[in-house]
């Protein structure tokens, strides 16, 4: 299966350039002009390594890469910087901030190619990051999965990340306000009592575990490992 790769550049030109490059080394990609777009697109399918360009028309590259690093969802995709800020500073700020490699422009396209197959490699090499509440239910962050004693849950996407919110923030009490900004941010307009519906359906698909999904009255929900 080809690997996905989202170009973040606003010059049509070098988008262009990147994604030929590799395209001719078997990568599926997608071009996006704008931060704020890819941001939105990420919601819908997640890739599996960024090129993102720092000088943006709408967002600063180095925001991006604090808010993709800020997102549980999002925390471990791979990220290239490909710009001209070529500055040290510029450098040791985008590799502070999280991103797993820092290319200058102008560039070489077999030096990019083998940049991001050496990104890949590392990260593909990392462990997976199981999450379990006792006896049988998982998630599998890699994986994008939940399982109950080994049986794959059948759940929505808006399903599994509000699960993985609360089994890996175990005791902490989510107002349903947060719920909505963690799944959406500003994107989406949504009223607060669709977090009921979804949880409703969360906790109809967990069956046993649903008493670890606690409402507390006037505030919000809560996952308790003991309930």
């Amino acid at each position: 299966m080809q690997k996905l790769i989202y170009i973040v550049e606003d010059e049509p030109d070098i988008a262009e350039l990147i994604a030929i490059k590799l395209q001719s080394a078997g990568f599926d990609t997608r071009i996006f002009d704008l931060g704020t777009s890819m941001l939105r697109a990420l919601s819908d399918q997640i890739c599996d390594l960024l090129v993102l360009d720092l000088m943006l028309p709408d967002m600063d590259g180095f925001q991006i890469c604090k808010n993709i690093r800020e997102k549980p969802d999002f925390a471990s995709i791979p990220i290239i910087m490909l710009t001209a800020r070529t500055a040290p500073q510029d450098k040791v700020q985008g590799l502070e901030l999280g991103a797993d490699d820092y290319l200058g422009k102008p560039f070489d396209g077999k030096e990019l190619v083998a940049r991001v197959n050496a990104v890949l490699r590392r990260c593909h090499t990392k462990p997976e990051k199981i999450y379990r509440v006792h006896p049988a239910l998982t998630i599998d962050l890699m994986a994008h999965e939940a399982n109950i004693d080994g049986k794959r849950l059948d759940l929505t996407l808006t399903e599994f990340r509000i699960l993985k919110l609360f089994i890996t923030n175990p005791g902490r009490v989510w107002s349903r306000s947060e719920i909505l900004d963690y799944l959406w941010g500003t994107d989406k307009i949504v009223i607060e009592r669709s977090v009921d519906v979804h949880i409703k359906n969360l906790r109809d698909k967990i069956g046993d575990y649903a008493p670890h999904i606690q409402n507390v009255r006037g505030v919000g929900y809560c996952f308790v490992e003991n309930p």
